[in-house]
């Protein structure tokens, strides 16, 4: 979900078909060599710059890519930055508590799962979900990094926690961030993960 989030601001500052997307298998425990290569932490998104840079992770890759194509989704400075950053935060915490919870469930033995680490990480969802839902006001204004993190967030529930049902659960979210949604960065990256 973090390249995906990369790939929409490239797709947003027009910087997408610059971009080589390289086979890549980023896992916790069987680490990717390839990665490791240009990341020590073997994470994705890595990106290698024309000048052979390598940076990791989302949040640079993002600013980076926002410098190169003189973008405006990383408001400059004053209230507008740190709300936009801010809400990026909660999109990405999200997104790391799913992360977690899909490793615990899908990649720890089973012997070794930890129910109450998995029952705290779908409540961190719920509650940010929750402060979205009772605040749809923030993700109102100029299109910046905040509603694309809330957005790939939302996205990555539709594809690994379709039991979530969060546009029913929380209707308010639902309808403020559809406009980010709808956007044609984010309809490819949907057709992407379905």
């Amino acid at each position: 979900p973090y390249v995906r989030k990369c790939m929409v601001i490239a797709d947003e500052l027009g910087l997408s078909d610059r971009i080589t997307l390289l086979a890549a298998s980023a896992h916790p425990v069987n680490r990717d060599a390839n990665i490791i290569a240009n990341n020590p932490l073997g994470k994705v998104p890595t990106l290698v710059t024309d000048d052979g840079v390598a940076l990791y992770d989302s949040r640079v890759i993002c600013e980076y890519l926002n410098d190169l194509g003189g973008g405006s989704l990383f408001p400059s400075s004053g209230a507008a930055r740190w709300h936009a950053l801010t809400l990026q935060s909660l999109g990405d915490g999200i997104l790391d508590a799913a992360l977690l919870v899909r490793y615990e469930t899908m990649v720890r033995p089973e012997a070794l799962r930890w129910a109450d680490w998995t029952g705290g990480k779908l409540d961190a969802i719920r509650t940010s979900l929750t402060y979205l839902n009772q605040h749809p006001d923030v993700l109102a204004g100029p299109m910046h990094i905040g509603q694309i993190a809330v957005a790939c967030a939302v996205l990555y529930l539709d594809f690994r926690f379709p039991d979530l049902n969060w546009r029913q659960h929380y209707p308010a979210l639902a309808t403020a961030i559809e406009p980010t949604l709808a956007r044609e960065s984010l309809k490819k990256e949907r057709a992407v993960a379905a």
